[in-house]
């Protein structure tokens, strides 16, 4: 009969190969899920990359489009636009200068009321000589495919010059497209300029925005917001 010593040996010695069981499985399901993430992010990276291909240009070479498609980014506490997103606003001035573009559709995050993306997009361009009515103002781009998607769905745009910095042009173009917009894309690159380290982040965090945009498009997701149909597009093109 086994002596009660023996049996804690036991006891033990099977706890003991119990967690090594628990820890192997663990360490392999994560090996795996790591895999997995890696694998998924350089695919989205192959989609992205193919679906913008011959879809970019500069903002003297691209093809005339009804609307450009401006996509925000970061504003300041004092209400005026970041850096980045005053050097997308630029290229912008310019298509709608050298008459690339009939309209400029601004879409942004305006989630909370003291935080307004959109407007202060709007005044720089307005105080930069762009014609108020042909500056037309979504407050519900949150994220590339709801603008994308809005932009289609909201305000019936068809066809467009998405205008990012460089690092973001191919997502926002293929996303676009997958969305029903035909688009083609202007990239900034005069930022780089300004901030080094902020560029080099924004780009090494496309890996994983690329996956949640293949994400995103293979779902079909609504975007966060709808709402009804919106004519401010319609309108700015017909303004004389």
């Amino acid at each position: 009969m086994p002596t009660r010593t023996s049996l804690t040996v036991r006891l033990r010695r099977a706890v003991a190969g119990g967690r090594g069981r628990w820890l192997r499985r663990a360490v392999l399901a994560g090996v795996i899920g790591v895999a997995l993430l890696v694998a998924g992010a350089w695919a989205s990276v192959s989609w992205i990359r193919s679906g913008a291909e011959g879809r970019t240009y500069t903002a003297q070479t691209v093809p005339e489009a009804p609307v450009a498609l401006v996509l925000g980014t970061r504003v300041q506490p004092d209400g005026t636009p970041s850096p980045f997103l005053s050097a997308r606003l630029e290229i912008a001035r310019e298509l709608y200068a050298t008459g690339k573009v009939q309209a400029i559709l601004v879409s942004g995050d305006n989630m909370r009321h003291e935080y307004n993306e959109p407007e202060a997009m709007q005044r720089w361009l307005v105080d930069r000589g762009v014609p108020a009515d042909k500056v037309v103002l979504d407050y519900a781009g949150f994220d590339t495919y709801d603008s994308c998607a809005r932009a289609k769905r909201i305000f019936g745009v068809d066809r467009a010059t998405v205008v990012t910095q460089a690092f973001h042009l191919a997502r926002a173009v293929t996303v676009c497209r997958h969305l029903g917009v035909d688009a083609n894309g202007v990239g900034d690159e005069t930022a780089r300029e300004l901030s080094h380290r902020t560029w080099r982040i924004s780009s090494t965090r496309e890996y994983g925005a690329g996956l949640k945009a293949a994400l995103d498009v293979l779902s079909g997701r609504d975007p966060a917001h709808l709402g009804r149909r919106e004519t401010g597009i319609e309108d700015a093109l017909r303004a004389s």
